[in-house]
């Protein structure tokens, strides 16, 4: 039998007011501030609260914001201890012949991944993206069949990758909307934005080959509080943008798709940042790592510590009244023994009977069975104390 003690946490008693948003695009592009994007949108990703949409379901081209795509199976990769930053990848002729935006690798050159990932997120170079597909998985056509089934456990609507790079294709598309779910999904992985945040950098250093590189993404070095994340450019997709911005606790993610130039870009993104955060301010009610409630289970030497896997962020509209939400957790199946970091249980997140969203909680620490001796006496205790 498993018992299970919970923190009930009503939100109302700690914050009189909140605002906690649903993953939609029900809001309408009420003020023309992308008036010369084909498509945008502005997120709040820890919500998923859509805070201005023009045509954000719209299928298009998204040139090299495609390569978020390749950036989140990469990190994945690494996470998972099988492709590591420091390791040395030796450069096929395929990669070099990528063409568009390059780094300029050769057929047979060696270098570090660290290097392949500032070309792909600084410079969006295609020969370093594709110098990656090629290890993760063998070939690129093997990487974006790993690009694709990503989209599918994401749910993503209108997106699907014909290539790694965002050349334009036939069958090669996505959305604004989809693009800042791949962008929220992206910005777990948070090594991505010492990578994203970096104007200027060398790669090949202590080579005769040293190279400066610079963020295509000026933002960075224009807008105080810029720190990724994706910048593009195909005839088809026209210039696109993926900028993701931190003030306070707020993050946003702002894109723009389908511009003719990047000066218009640029202006118009910096100005739905600014009107993101003249009209919102978050709350963080609680942070990672948090131990939001415990949990005992039949035959577990101790009980399991409920710890949060992201941050539980409240996003407060100044102009108005807030919404009071509550939790409850729900306990997995679990089976012994747990590694510290496995997923143990939900946390809902409620308005009244609707769950509003879904936050993963981990173990704290690796838990064992009890031994046969230790279940004895246990029982035994129980027989006699009760």
């Amino acid at each position: 039998m498993k018992k299970i003690f919970i923190f009930l946490f009503i939100i109302a008693l700690i914050f009189p007011s909140c605002v906690l948003a649903k993953k939609s695009v029900d809001e309408t592009d009420e003020i023309n501030i992308m008036k010369n994007a084909r498509s945008a949108i502005l997120m709040e990703p820890s919500t998923g609260k859509i805070i201005y949409n023009k045509d954000a379901n719209k299928p298009t081209s998204v040139a090299s914001l495609t390569k978020m795509m390749g950036l989140i199976i990469t990190f994945e990769t690494i996470e998972k201890g099988a492709l590591s930053y420091d390791e040395i990848i030796t450069v096929s002729q395929n990669a070099k012949e990528m063409g568009g935006t390059q780094i300029y690798l050769d057929t047979g050159e060696k270098i570090s991944v660290d290097d392949l990932l500032k070309g792909i997120v600084m410079a969006s170079a295609n020969d370093a993206m594709v110098a990656l597909a090629e290890r993760i998985a063998g070939t690129e056509e093997a990487f974006v069949n790993l690009m694709n089934k990503k989209v599918q456990e994401m749910g993503l609507k209108n997106t699907n990758f014909k290539n790694c790079t965002g050349f334009d294709e036939e069958g090669h598309f996505s959305t604004a909307y989809d693009m800042a779910l791949v962008a929220a999904e992206l910005l777990k992985h948070e090594d991505v934005l010492k990578y994203s945040n970096t104007y200027e950098d060398y790669i090949r250093q202590n080579t005769d080959n040293k190279t400066w590189i610079v963020n295509t993404n000026k933002l960075v070095r224009f807008y105080d509080y810029v720190d990724g994340l994706k910048t593009g450019y195909t005839d088809d997709a026209g210039s696109c943008i993926v900028a993701t911005a931190k003030k306070d606790n707020l993050r946003l993610i702002a894109i723009g798709l389908g511009y003719s130039n990047k000066n218009t870009r640029n202006q118009e993104t910096i100005s739905l940042l600014d009107y993101g955060f003249n009209q919102y301010e978050a709350s963080i009610l609680y942070k990672k790592g948090d131990i939001i409630g415990h949990s005992k289970v039949e035959k577990a030497k101790e009980e399991i510590n409920l710890v949060l896997s992201e941050d539980i962020i409240i996003l407060n509209k100044r102009t108005e009244e807030r919404e009071s939400y509550y939790y409850e957790i729900e306990m997995d199946n679990i089976n012994l023994p747990i590694k510290k970091g496995d997923k143990v249980a939900t946390l809902n997140i409620k308005k009244g009977n609707e769950i509003v969203k879904k936050v993963t909680l981990v173990a704290e620490k690796d838990i064992d069975k009890q031994s046969f001796i230790s279940m004895y006496f246990s029982n035994l205790k129980t027989i006699l104390f009760g």
